[in-house]
């Protein structure tokens, strides 16, 4: 069995040999899904203290996303080989897609207040979480996420 001499594209952005983006985008994640999850809080039981979180919640993933992003950029300008993958550009597309969703949800709610979460806040939150949610953007979402592994 032939093995391949070329190895993988190494990340550029590490510390220690261990790459950066992949150690960031976890947390975007986690603060999108909770703040799906405060939403849903809020709408049942209409207490404030669950749309304060959600915005908080929401911002930080917004600004974990953005760091996430600089050091994946970084990667992916300073490798040839990373650039030539289709499933990076996808990676990246469907990523920014998944941030612009959650900024056009988080300047209503900003500007607002606890009125921009029903229906609209929570829809949008919804909307960039998971493939399995049915919706355009939680399947590019999920395919971005699923390709950045690729």
């Amino acid at each position: 069995m032939a093995t391949s001499t070329t190895p993988n594209p190494k990340s550029t952005a590490s510390i220690a040999g261990h790459p950066l983006h992949p150690m960031l985008i976890p947390f975007p994640i986690a603060f999108f899904v909770f703040t799906f999850l405060c939403d849903l809080a809020f709408w049942r039981t209409g207490d404030a203290f669950w749309a304060t979180g959600a915005i908080w919640l929401l911002g930080a993933g917004l600004i974990m996303a953005a760091l996430a992003a600089v050091f994946g950029l970084i990667d992916f300008l300073a490798e040839r080989r990373i650039r030539a993958l289709n499933d990076a550009w996808w990676h990246a597309g469907g990523n920014v897609l998944a941030v612009l969703i959650a900024l056009y949800n988080w300047y209503p709610r900003y500007t607002t207040g606890e009125t921009a979460i029903l229906p609209t806040g929570l829809a949008l939150a919804h909307r960039g979480l998971h493939p399995s949610l049915h919706r355009l953007e939680g399947l590019e979402l999920g395919l971005s996420l699923s390709c950045g592994g690729c």
